[in-house]
């Protein structure tokens, strides 16, 4: 791609002239110099071992003698057979611990690549393939800073984690716990977004990238501004978390409160474009529920969990549905007001109570 200027647009980089296979080696740290035969013997584990690191990373299978493989390689199933050898873990616990990396970077690379694609596109106003083929050519320059981002990113999320467990776990050693029970208390909670079909079905793929893709941002602010974690967003749904009943609602009735109730196309962009629309014009309907669950494969399960979504399905939009047992925590905080609702058929629970949560003031 020579370099060029498009009327109203940046300056286009000139290319250059590295190849794939020079791209390759640079992102890998090394040339494909070994086989999956090479790496059993390199690691000291067997050959069914390299072919479980490597599937359970979610990365293509090769045949056993095909050079495909990096000294990098090598060193990291080393190291993950060290968690087995030195470390004491079961070979169950070391293939979900790198299944979630596998799953995260995955992922992680996909969505980095496709925001770098985006600006590429916007700045230099490219079509998408010139995009996409100036972020292969920027690769080099660009993967040592994302990759350095990713290792500060993990550590403090790491140290956060180790903070959380220290607070709430640090003073329990020699209590004994139920063993019935799931381990975690937690509120959990559902944002959904109300008539997300209609509401961007006029949109076209960079205005619904945008719209979105600031829900998402604004949504994400609002928890953890009022002090919980996002666990996953689900297509037009958020699943959040908090450590306390408080600390949920407070989420919960900051959702309800951050985004309105109807989405006008033409005056979103007339005021920032879609890409400001999304606080304050898609409205939502939020349920928390009080409970334990159970935290696995970064995700959380139980009853409660259950219980929060067939709220959210059934919530009035921009307002919170609380069920009687997290009303009653929640009963005792000035913070908020409690209003009984109807008693309401949700599928697979039944009758069940329901109160609206919202703020005191």
């Amino acid at each position: 791609m020579p370099a060029a200027t498009v009327a109203g647009a940046a300056e286009v980089p000139p290319r250059t002239g590295r190849t794939t296979d020079q791209l390759d080696e640079l992102l890998l740290g090394g040339p494909r110099t070994l086989t999956a035969r090479d790496l059993a013997r390199i690691a000291h584990v067997d050959l069914e071992m390299v072919r479980t690191f490597w599937r359970t990373l979610g990365l293509p299978s090769h045949g056993d003698d095909e050079v495909m493989f990096t000294e990098a390689d090598a060193r990291a199933l080393s190291m993950a057979a060290s968690l087995v050898a030195e470390h004491g873990l079961d070979l169950r616990t070391v293939v979900t611990v790198i299944r979630s990396l596998g799953h995260t970077s995955d992922r992680l690379a996909l969505w980095q690549v496709e925001a770098l694609v985006e600006d590429m596109s916007t700045r230099y106003e490219l079509d998408d393939t010139s995009a996409r083929l100036l972020v292969l050519d920027r690769l080099r320059d660009l993967a040592p800073v994302l990759e350095q981002q990713l290792l500060h990113s993990y550590r403090r999320q790491l140290a956060a984690v180790a903070d959380r467990y220290a607070a709430e776990f640090g003073d329990a050693r020699g209590r004994a716990a139920d063993a019935g029970a799931l381990p975690l208390a937690r509120a959990v909670g559902f944002a959904d977004m109300v008539s997300f079909t209609r509401r961007t079905a006029g949109l076209g793929s960079t205005d619904l990238s945008s719209f979105v893709q600031r829900f998402e941002t604004a949504a994400r602010d609002v928890v953890v501004g009022a002090g919980g974690r996002v666990v996953k967003t689900i297509g037009d749904a958020v699943l959040f978390i908090a450590d306390t009943p408080g600390a949920g609602a407070a989420v919960a009735v900051g959702l309800a409160d951050a985004f309105g109730d109807s989405l006008d196309v033409a005056a979103a962009r007339g005021t920032g474009g879609l890409a400001e629309g999304a606080r304050g014009v898609t409205p939502v309907r939020v349920g928390l529920v009080w409970g334990r669950v159970l935290s696995r494969f970064g995700d959380v399960f139980g009853p409660s969990v259950n219980l929060a979504a067939r709220l959210t399905d059934v919530a009035e939009p921009s307002t919170v549905l609380v069920d009687a047992a997290t009303a009653q925590v929640l009963g005792g905080d000035p913070r908020f007001r409690l209003a009984e609702q109807p008693v309401r058929d949700l599928p697979g629970l039944g009758p069940t109570a329901s109160f609206r949560l919202s703020r005191a003031n």
